[in-house]
């Protein structure tokens, strides 16, 4: 059956029957769409009445699987690893090497948010606002920057992680350090966050601007006292999805903040965030309980840090 709609059968060169199907396709739609004009107007009501409802079925079917499907890991998560949390040693502060104990991955995953949020929040925020708000619309400059970051965006992460090593680690001689790793993050995070300021930026309204300005305000004070706090609820959403990626990241971090578990008592101390002592876990073969543990330690800091950043993204929409 593949062989005949592929036109296989027909000894012409693969770019002939390419072209050949093209036409044919755009044969099919042309017919169709003449005996659908056609029609007689209750049969058309009909067809339309019959397709959306085909459609909202197909909508609740697909927003169902979605429900049910993260349902299932969270249960699966949940009920493997809660009754695991009392194990013995599981956080305990001093540590040993081959040691389960998560808490000093607790303490470096919560410090590499607040270093990659300190770094990527304020240079993404402000990329945006100078792309919005202070270049002129339709720019070769702004076209470029936003494929850059368009590009940046689609990277892998473990290619992030070789330019870290590469360049952090080897050629600035950073090593294996939470610095290495934070900056690699920054670097991940920039694109996300850029475009979704961006796109909140874009959503206010243009008579808030005109009003500002109508009032005697300038540049700088409209962005500052208008433009970015109507946009909040837009940037802090990027910033909620940057949290999760920091949290969940573990092949960048394997390249460039290392994975011994201890707790970092400078920048340039090499650390294990929870996702790579969950990785190290799990490579070991005989902590699957352990593991389990520990992503619900990490399920839970990702809800926390969400929900506070939600609370933030309220208040600033109730005001």
């Amino acid at each position: 059956m593949i062989r005949v709609l592929s036109l296989a059968w027909i000894p012409l060169p693969l770019p002939v029957r390419i072209l050949l199907l093209i036409g044919i396709a755009v044969c099919l739609f042309k017919l169709l769409r003449w005996l659908y004009e056609g029609l007689p107007e209750e049969i058309l009501r009909s067809l339309v009445k019959f397709w959306d409802r085909l459609f909202l079925c197909l909508t609740w079917i697909f927003t169902g699987a979605t429900i049910l499907a993260l349902g299932f890991i969270l249960f699966h998560i949940l009920s493997n690893g809660i009754r695991h949390l009392v194990a013995p040693g599981l956080f305990a502060v001093q540590v040993t090497l081959g040691d389960i104990s998560m808490f000093p991955a607790i303490v470096s995953t919560v410090l590499m948010v607040v270093i990659v949020l300190a770094i990527s929040v304020p240079l993404g925020m402000f990329t945006a606002v100078y792309l919005v708000e202070y270049v002129k619309t339709g720019s070769r400059f702004v076209t470029i920057i936003r494929s850059a970051a368009e590009i940046l965006a689609g990277i892998p992460s473990i290619v992030y992680g070789l330019f870290g090593m590469m360049f952090f680690r080897v050629f600035l001689g950073f090593g294996y350090s939470i610095l290495a790793g934070s900056l690699t993050m920054s670097i991940m995070m920039l694109p996300l966050i850029m475009r979704t300021t961006e796109e909140a930026l874009k959503s206010v309204p243009d008579s808030f601007r005109e009003g500002s300005f109508a009032l005697g305000a300038g540049k700088l004070r409209t962005v500052f006292r208008i433009i970015l706090p109507s946009a909040m609820p837009g940037i802090l959403a990027g910033v909620i999805l940057s949290i999760g990626r920091v949290v969940g990241e573990s092949a960048a971090l394997i390249f460039t903040a290392g994975t011994i578990l201890q707790i970092p008592s400078s920048l340039f101390d090499s650390a294990s965030t929870l996702t790579v002592h969950m990785w190290r876990l799990s490579n070991y073969g005989r902590y699957v309980n352990e593991t389990y543990a520990t992503a619900v330690v990490l399920l839970m800091i990702v809800l926390l840090l969400n929900g506070i950043s939600g609370l933030i993204a309220r208040k600033f929409s109730k005001s």
